[in-house]
């Protein structure tokens, strides 16, 4: 069965979601632990946490979030924005993450990330590969990088790359529908890998089409906090997993 993963996006100390990656169309919905406290209670086993401050002051802002949320033993915790050095990557941890996403430093910097792969390994180390115009978008979704999602898949795959969450901007946050022929085709490329389907997502039933393509996980955003699937329809997967 899929494993549903709820976000949580976090701006001051809040929980917000935004529109094809653009700071200036937010909307905000509340308190985060109150969100994940919600969750947990519905079934939810992982969470996935974005600091969207960290990822323009390049250093994670909002740890004492990602520390009350940790504290949610029902939870495991996959925590990015800002991981651009090997202190931040640390403190990551240390606040409480069972996984660290990293997605500028991969793109701008691939030997620290390919040492950190070896060190930490893929179990531990997520790889936050966010496309826009096809190509690799750094710092907050603000800028664009020069390589495609393949060439930096291809570049982490002796290393030990394991987890993949790959966002197509373009639908993040727009609720019309995953890029499933994206995803097939990477999975299909990069078998060894695992991916994480992210952005578009409108409702139960494109998480069941993800499901019957045989994609492992799927993140879930402003879908759940419009209202076009609710916490009930969730348990179906959260409770049978």
């Amino acid at each position: 069965m899929i494993e549903v993963i709820p976000a949580i996006d976090i701006i001051d100390g809040r929980c917000v979601r935004l529109s094809q990656g653009d700071y200036s169309r937010s909307t905000f919905y509340g308190d985060p632990l109150d969100m994940a406290m919600a969750f947990a209670g519905s079934g939810a086993r992982r969470v996935h946490l974005v600091d969207l401050d960290g990822a323009k002051a390049s250093s994670p802002v909002n740890l004492k979030v990602l520390e009350k949320i940790a504290r949610l033993e029902e939870l495991r915790c996959e925590w990015g924005g800002g991981i651009k050095s090997a202190e931040s990557l640390k403190s990551v941890f240390d606040a409480g993450a069972d996984f660290a996403i990293v997605g500028s430093i991969a793109a701008w910097q691939p030997d620290l990330f390919a040492e950190w792969l070896d060190t930490f390994g893929g179990e531990k180390l997520v790889l936050g590969a966010d496309v826009k115009n096809s190509k690799i978008a750094v710092k907050g979704w603000l800028e664009e990088a020069s390589m495609g999602i393949d060439d930096l898949l291809e570049r982490f795959r002796p290393h030990g790359l394991v987890q993949v969450i790959c966002t197509d901007i373009s639908r993040d946050g727009m609720l019309c529908g995953p890029a499933i022929d994206m995803y097939t085709r990477l999975q299909g490329s990069f078998p060894e890998m695992e991916f994480t389907v992210s952005g578009g997502v409108r409702d139960a039933e494109d998480i069941s089409k993800v499901e019957e393509l045989g994609l492992p996980r799927v993140i879930l955003g402003k879908a759940f906090y419009e209202g076009h699937i609710t916490l009930r329809e969730l348990s179906k997967w959260w409770l049978n997993a």
